[in-house]
């Protein structure tokens, strides 16, 4: 089974101002349900990556975080997707963790929970520290979103992406 590691904000929703502070503010970008959905009816183990600082800084509660992505994981469901898990870095830039982008240690941790090496795995991430970090942990990161960079694999929209690498049209470096 192949799996891709998706980012949340600006992959799955829009990109926040700041926080997305409860699930009735969460709301998916358009066509994404659908290709996660597909993802999965393709074989794809599908995992998602958050860094959400407004948790350390007491702006947004675990509980709250945790209906979030309860509402996120419904509208996939229902679509007939599946998420096989969500990993969450809830930390500040000041607590220097590892797992905060660009550092690679939320995809590390990844790594090992699933006991896989993620070279060759396709890691779709709106933001460059995030491709940072993809790019550390040796995967494939691949910029979803407005791209200033010439360099690399970049899709406007996760359905394009998915669209292309389900039919064999993406070829990512490696």
């Amino acid at each position: 089974m192949k799996l891709i590691i998706l980012g949340r904000d600006g992959v799955i929703n829009p990109q926040p101002a700041t926080h997305v502070d409860g699930p009735e503010h969460w709301e998916p970008l358009p066509g994404v349900l659908e290709a996660i959905a597909r993802l999965h009816r393709e074989g794809w183990r599908v995992v998602i990556v958050t860094h959400q600082p407004a948790v350390a800084h007491g702006a947004l509660r675990m509980e709250a975080l945790n209906r979030i992505h309860a509402r996120m994981l419904d509208l996939i469901r229902h679509k007939g997707g599946d998420i096989e898990a969500i990993f969450i870095c809830p930390h500040g830039s000041e607590s220097r963790c590892r797992c905060r982008p660009p550092l690679p240690g939320l995809f590390e941790e990844i790594a090992e929970r699933l006991k896989i090496n993620l070279s060759g795995v396709a890691v779709a991430v709106a933001g460059a520290e995030e491709l940072a970090a993809a790019q550390s942990a040796g995967s494939q990161p691949v910029r979803i979103g407005p791209s200033e960079v010439a360099d690399g694999v970049a899709f406007a929209s996760l359905p394009q992406f998915c669209d292309a690498l389900i039919a064999g049209r993406v070829v990512l470096p490696g």
